[in-house]
């Protein structure tokens, strides 16, 4: 059972009814993340979502973690390119007081002084974690490759100058801007009344209001750059990205099959290829992300120095004959199925299904329909995914990101 209500405020509430279980996962989803800053923003959704947790006018910060552990919850936040969501997970018996915290901290978050200080110097050490981690450093500087500075090509993290010299002031002005009703979806699943949802939902939630939200629009510019990053690292790592179809597309799960296809797993035509016949790889995968405007099909390997050219030109090599044979009908089957398989195990999972219900009514005002979208997996045919093959592998419009210790950078 899938209920939705719209507060007084404008806050949309969505409930997703999992009788059986014994636990429920709730989330508070706002619109809002890198994608939306200003050059002088850059960062501070994330710097924001870790704020929220540093305390409010009834807890400190080690009092909001001690009352969760309390109830034996679970609670944690993330920060992605247009999305920000605080999230808790608790059994059913202790559900309105983990999402009473989960308000709270939300709603109330202070920002007192000497926490900021603090969290200032764990945002940095994110930072240089970040540029620490050569696959994440990759990836980041294939987006940036792909789409500029602006929107879809910032860093989550953002500058660390940035962090450096935001204030409380920098933070109210953002969250009056993209914190407002209008932008936030509160989701529940998991084995907890409807009615009682609701009713959380409005006590925490029907008075919300603001006067200054700022409806955004993306100047999304498409490039195809060619990044490089030397470090003195064991291995190199290089990305291609391949434009692709955006979120409400209707070859949306065509490209979903064919990236099953090409990348996905252990039987993937890369895994296969690269890793297993050739051993030029440990790991070698794709993966798609989707926005509003567009999308991104993401190649990535991380591979020996000596041998990255050999490599690089081993996954061009296969992409190149995916693009040209297309998919084989037994290829095509398994994918399907791993995408069925997919969409129905995260149908047994409350957080899974909590985002996922969250975020459909976000971004698009609509209720999520499962049996819809197992309806539109299944009438897939080989030929939606060979056109999806051939629509979405443009070479050249492609970008391309390398890392590591290379004399020179990986072209595709």
């Amino acid at each position: 059972m899938v209920e939705t209500k719209t507060l007084k405020s404008g806050v949309r509430v969505i409930v997703k009814r999992m009788e059986g279980l014994l636990s429920v996962t709730m989330g508070i989803l706002v619109g809002t993340g890198a994608a939306f800053e200003t050059d002088e923003e850059d960062g501070i959704s994330h710097f924001i979502e870790h704020m929220q947790f540093k305390g409010t006018p009834a807890r400190t910060a080690f009092e909001i973690s001690d009352a969760f552990d309390a109830l034996g919850a679970q609670v944690n936040a993330f920060t992605g390119k247009d999305l920000t969501c605080f999230y808790a997970k608790a059994t059913t018996d202790h559900a309105g007081e983990a999402f009473a915290l989960l308000s709270d901290l939300f709603l109330n978050a202070n920002f007192p002084d000497e926490e900021m200080k603090r969290e200032k110097g764990v945002v940095l050490e994110e930072i240089n974690m970040d540029e620490d981690s050569p696959e994440d450093l990759c990836l980041d500087l294939l987006s940036r490759a792909a789409f500029g500075r602006d929107n879809y090509g910032r860093n989550i993290l953002g500058p660390a100058k940035n962090v450096e010299r935001f204030t409380r002031e920098d933070i109210f002005r953002y969250k009056a801007a993209r914190y407002c009703p209008q932008n936030i979806v509160v989701s529940f699943a998991g084995n907890i009344d409807v009615s009682c949802a609701a009713e959380l939902a409005e006590r925490w939630f029907g008075g919300l209001s603001c006067a200054q939200f700022e409806e955004r629009t993306k100047n999304i510019v498409r490039k195809r750059d060619n990044l490089f990053k030397k470090k003195p690292i064991e291995q190199a790592h290089f990305a291609f990205g391949f434009p692709a179809a955006k979120r409400d597309d209707d070859a949306f799960f065509a490209i979903q099959v064919m990236n099953a296809i090409l990348g996905g797993g252990m039987s993937s035509r890369l895994f296969k290829r690269v890793r297993e016949e050739l051993g030029l790889a440990y790991s070698v995968y794709s993966f798609t992300s989707h926005y509003a405007e567009t999308g991104l099909l993401t190649v990535y390997a991380a591979v020996n120095p000596q041998k990255a050219e050999e490599a690089a030109a081993a996954v061009v090599e296969t992409l190149e004959r995916f693009k040209r044979e297309g998919a084989t009908q037994e290829e095509f089957l398994r994918g399907r199925e791993q995408l069925k398989s997919g969409n129905i195990f995260s149908q047994e999972n409350t957080s899974a299904q909590m985002l996922l219900y969250g975020r459909n009514l976000l971004y698009t005002g609509k209720v999520y329909d499962f049996e819809q979208r197992m309806a539109e997996i299944s009438a897939l045919t080989l030929d939606d995914v060979r056109r999806a093959i051939d629509e979405n592998l443009d070479f050249s419009a492609a970008a391309t990101a390398s890392v590591g210790n290379l004399k020179k950078k990986i072209a595709l």
